[in-house]
């Protein structure tokens, strides 16, 4: 039976239809003066707040009630103790043991991967620390100066992402070091990148948990035919210029990267979750280890705290009840994700790949079509440009869309010179006023205004209300709190896709477009190829034409 034809699912249904379908969120605010107290929580430095959903207590109860009915608690337990959670690949999902603390036991397939896990980490300290020190040379012997990330998905987005986030918490070591992210299959973006880069003082990190994925590979082949411009030596180009971080380490060194440049990590880590693991190298490599640990210590937290707090005090069960009532209920299929804090401006990207290639699924675990929902489709900016550009829809467009407000309540200058740092008070609340009128707008349209203000308003100048947000506060952006903020979002797919009864951790509608691009390319140079369809073989045609035209 569908999860959908449940009682839980139903009783939600006609919850929705009889009491809030046809009410406003500005009528639960006048009935509720405690709406924030009732409908918020806070977990370390982050507090949520959720009133502004059209949310009251019965529907709380009816959406805990319908996890209890999925049994979430046992799959939450499931998950954390290595078991095959990914069945249609049959591997475990324990990325959250990639940032447990030293000493805890943690089994896949009855073998404590614990010790595994902190001797890559000690590995990837080495090569930090030689780095930072000076001591990586590369074929001159010169000290490397930039370090450019080879990668794709979950490779590229979470490392990128962070690295540009944390910026001002960069090592003092590494501050002559510079970071530079490759994921265009095209050429065109690593290519203007070596324009301005020199080979003897560059290093590549070569990440790929397949280390078959043909993006990088192209990337990386172009890479090392720019080195041997300058180096004659294959042996040297591999062993001083190119790092490798990889689930295969038979690949990578099939591929010429010596095993003392090998970083591993497992099948069980998936591609998008994989920024706690070796993936992550640039992001130690910019803030030094302890700081990358403090950042692990800040997504352990969130895990514990996901894993013991009650269903209404637990951020990342609520928030994904707010995705679950807003989907699957009301109705609403656009998500935006608004940070108001420009270090985060990749961070709306990077959770489009984290939520939708886990939950952009329409087959259940049991193999059979979904007949409701799943995933919505995600998109956001930060919060001051996306003002001034899609917020138009967002106030009077038709399509509803419920929104993620996030915001630091408080932003520091660092002084690098003396070590001191001082908030920017002023700045930083006005981008808070911004993020909380807007949410403010949001919810009650014209009624955010005096009466006076209303009078004599044309209908193009009207907004209606009633979109529905949530607010996110952390009180500073520090690495601990990034990586909250990202095990907080992970944890919140894991249980979307437990009410949807799908599995999140495999991403079967990549492979396909990837093997008949394969067939395509090999098409590409036979003039007798066809596809069977007019537009493919019709634009092949053009191409082919054009191709033979350059070549004379």
């Amino acid at each position: 039976m569908s999860v959908r034809q449940s009682a839980a699912w139903q009783a939600l249904q006609d919850h929705y239809t009889r009491e809030i379908a046809a009410g406003t969120l500005r009528d639960l605010f006048q009935s509720d003066n405690a709406r924030f107290s009732q409908f918020s929580t806070s977990h370390g430095d982050l507090l949520l707040d959720y009133s502004k959903q059209r949310i009251t207590d019965t529907t709380m109860t009816l959406l805990c009630d319908l996890l209890l009915q999925q049994d979430l608690a046992s799959w939450i337990d499931r998950l954390f103790a290595g078991a095959r959670v990914n069945e249609s690949e049959d591997r475990a999902a324990l990325h959250s043991a990639l940032r447990a603390p030293q000493g805890l036991k943690t089994r896949v397939d009855g073998v404590e991967i614990g010790p595994a896990i902190q001797d890559n980490l000690a590995r990837m300290g080495q090569i930090v620390a030689r780095l930072h020190q000076g001591h990586w040379r590369g074929f001159s012997g010169k000290a490397i100066t930039d370090v450019v990330n080879l990668g794709v998905g979950g490779s590229d987005l979470g490392p990128h992402m962070v690295c540009h986030a944390l910026e001002e918490f960069r090592h003092g070591a590494a501050q002559e070091l510079r970071f530079h992210f490759v994921s265009s299959i095209d050429g065109s973006q690593l290519a203007e990148i070596l324009r301005h880069l020199n080979q003897e003082t560059t290093l590549f990190i070569f990440s790929s948990k397949s280390f078959t994925t043909i993006d990088t590979l192209a990337n990386a082949e172009t890479a090392r035919q720019w080195l041997a411009t300058k180096i004659d030596n294959p042996r040297v180009l591999m062993s001083q210029h190119f790092i490798g971080c990889s689930a295969k380490p038979e690949k990578m060194s099939e591929w010429g990267i010596p095993v003392a440049n090998q970083l591993q990590f497992w099948d069980w880590v998936g591609g998008r979750y994989s920024l706690w693991s070796v993936i992550g190298l640039p992001i130690a490599l910019l803030l030094g280890m302890p700081t990358f640990r403090e950042f692990l210590q800040g997504a352990y937290e969130m895990d514990c705290h996901f894993r013991d707090a009650p269903l209404t005090q637990n951020m990342p069960v609520l928030m994904a009840l707010m995705g679950i009532w807003n989907g699957n209920f009301i109705g609403v299929k656009g998500h935006a994700i608004l940070p108001y804090d420009g270090r985060l401006k990749l961070f709306p990207a990077y959770l489009g790949q984290l939520e939708m290639e886990s939950n952009g699924k329409s087959v259940t675990r049991s193999g059979e079509g979904v007949d409701y929902e799943t995933c919505p489709i995600l998109w956001g900016e930060v919060g001051p440009n996306a003002q001034h550009a899609f917020y138009q829809l967002l106030h009077q467009g038709t399509q509803p869309v419920y929104c993620d407000f996030l915001a630091p309540v408080l932003r520091y200058q660092h002084d690098e010179a003396d070590g001191t740092h001082a908030p920017l008070l002023e700045q930083q609340q006005l981008a808070l006023a911004n993020c909380l009128a807007q949410s403010r707008v949001l919810m009650l349209g014209d009624h955010a205004l005096d009466e006076s203000q209303q009078a004599g308003r044309r209908p193009d100048q009207c907004y209606s209300g009633n979109q529905p947000s949530t607010t996110l506060l952390y009180r500073e952006l520090t690495p601990k709190n990034l990586g909250a903020l990202i095990a907080l979002y992970e944890n919140k797919v894991f249980v979307e896709s437990v009410v949807w009864e799908i599995n999140p951790f495999d991403q079967w509608g990549v492979e396909l477009g990837k093997q008949i691009a394969n067939k395509t390319h090999a098409a590409m140079q036979d003039p007798q190829a066809s596809f069977g369809d007019a537009s493919t073989d019709g634009l092949l045609a053009h191409i082919r034409a054009v191709a033979q035209e350059v070549q004379g």
